[in-house]
């Protein structure tokens, strides 16, 4: 792992406390379901899913993979999906690289595929997609609401084993005003957080 995302992982995990009991008890929930695969050696598949899987989710899939590494719990793929698919934000992406990420782009398209590399042979891929879509597990996953309007407007999914709600708030309001960057990190920054919190509590 770069070391720049290493110390901001080790700067994070000081922030637990931070977490509402309410919040840390739903995050739980999904730290029980990592931890029943891992007991039982089987793959470990999150899919954190938004409306345009363009922030948010992108930020659950990428920092999920990072948490799994900072942590060192093997057999874990982390995703994203939307209900419908746009592209990956530039703003997010910029966020992620203001904290260490390398990012490249390997499509020239108007929804491209984005490594976004997090060590030297660490890397998760990133680009917009419904949660159908073939590049995403079709059964055995977790799906994880990263937004209130997914979370409303996919009622069902199919395979999935488990299916939580962990909302965020969008920092789409705030493009173009003088928060956004500001914005776009305390949200990756919050969603980094709740991830290394999900991870730490696996044995």
């Amino acid at each position: 792992m770069f070391t720049s995302i290493h110390q901001l992982c080790d700067e994070l995990i000081l922030d637990f406390d931070s977490i509402p009991k309410e919040r840390k008890d739903l995050l739980s929930k999904i730290s029980s379901y990592i931890q029943e695969r891992k007991d039982k050696n089987q793959e470990i598949n999150l899919v954190y899913v938004c409306t345009h899987n363009s922030r948010r989710s992108h930020f659950g899939q990428v920092w999920s993979a990072v948490a799994a590494n900072y942590y060192r719990i093997q057999n874990v793929n982390s995703f994203s999906g939307g209900t419908e698919a746009t592209a990956f934000n530039p703003n997010a992406i910029n966020a992620l690289k203001e904290v260490g990420f390398e990012i490249d782009k390997l499509s020239e398209t108007e929804n491209p595929s984005y490594a976004v590399k997090f060590g030297p042979t660490d890397k998760t891929i990133c680009f917009s997609k419904t949660v159908d879509d073939k590049t995403n597990p079709i059964a055995n996953f977790a799906a994880i609401m990263t937004c209130s309007d997914a979370d409303e407007n996919c009622p069902f999914i199919p395979g999935v084993d488990l299916r939580i709600g962990t909302t965020y708030e969008d920092p789409k309001a705030f493009d173009g005003t003088d928060l956004q960057t500001i914005k776009y990190q305390e949200r990756s920054k919050q969603i980094a957080t709740e991830c290394l919190f999900v991870f730490s509590q696996i044995k």
